[in-house]
C-alpha cells in the first residue's frame, strides 16, 4: 500500500510522535496551523469517513480520546482546542487515512476561513 500514513505506522518514514497506543498514534503536522497541530491516525488503514463501519466505531473513539489526552499533557486541555476530522475533496482532505487534526494553543475564530458564504436560495 502506498498510503504515507500506513508507512509512519509500519515506521518506513519518520514522524515526531507524540502519542501512541495499540490503536492510534499521533504526531506533529508538518504544516501547522495553530501553535500545537497533531494528527491521530489509527493504525488500521480507514481512507475515508465514508468507509468507517460500524465495527469501527470503538476505533474512532479511541482516537477522540487520544485528542483529549494529548490535549491535556500538552496545557491546553483547560482553556480549548479543536479537533477536525476532514473528508474527501471538498472536505479538504489530502491524505487518505483518517485522520484528526488537534489544534490548539490559541483561541480559534469561527468559521475558520474568511471566505464569503452565500446562502442557498
Amino acid at each position: 500500500m502506498d498510503c504515507l500514513f500506513c508507512k509512519i505506522v509500519n515506521q518506513e518514514i519518520p514522524a515526531n510522535i507524540i502519542y501512541e497506543d495499540e490503536h492510534v498514534l499521533a504526531f506533529y503536522d508538518i504544516n501547522p496551523q495553530a501553535p500545537f497541530h497533531a494528527l491521530v491516525i489509527p493504525k488500521k488503514h480507514i481512507s475515508t469517513l465514508n468507509d468507517i463501519s460500524e465495527a469501527d466505531h470503538t476505533l474512532v473513539g479511541a482516537m477522540v480520546g487520544a485528542a483529549g489526552k494529548i490535549a491535556k499533557e500538552q496545557g491546553f486541555a483547560e482553556d480549548g482546542y479543536r479537533t477536525v476530522f476532514n473528508c474527501n475533496t471538498h472536505g479538504g482532505q489530502t491524505v487518505y487515512h483518517i485522520h484528526l487534526h488537534v489544534l490548539g494553543g490559541k483561541a480559534m475564530g469561527w468559521p475558520p476561513y474568511q471566505e464569503t458564504l452565500k446562502a442557498p436560495i
